[in-house]
């Protein structure tokens, strides 16, 4: 995958941009969580969007749907990121 079309900063952009929307709402409860589970918000930014990552390279290299329910699945683990693996 090219960097330029999946950095970091990209990612945590869209990140703080679902905050901001409250939209999906998972991502403000996940950052709730994480927060009162001792992590710093820019870790937990950072855990945010390792579970956006593989949802952006779907829409983005393969041209797929955005998989919400995925996503959501995804942020109910973290800290976790096992599935990282999985999905690779």
């Amino acid at each position: 995958m090219s960097d330029e079309l999946l950095d970091q900063a990209m990612l945590f952009e869209v990140v703080e941009n679902q905050l901001a929307d409250n939209y999906p709402k998972q991502v403000t409860e996940t950052l709730m969580r994480l927060r009162m589970t001792g992590h710093s918000r820019e870790d937990a930014i950072e855990l945010i969007a390792c579970a956006l990552a593989p949802e952006m390279i779907d829409v983005i290299e393969h041209q797929q749907s955005f998989n919400l329910e995925r996503y959501a699945a995804h942020l109910a683990q973290l800290p976790d990121t096992s599935w990282l693996e999985e999905d690779a």
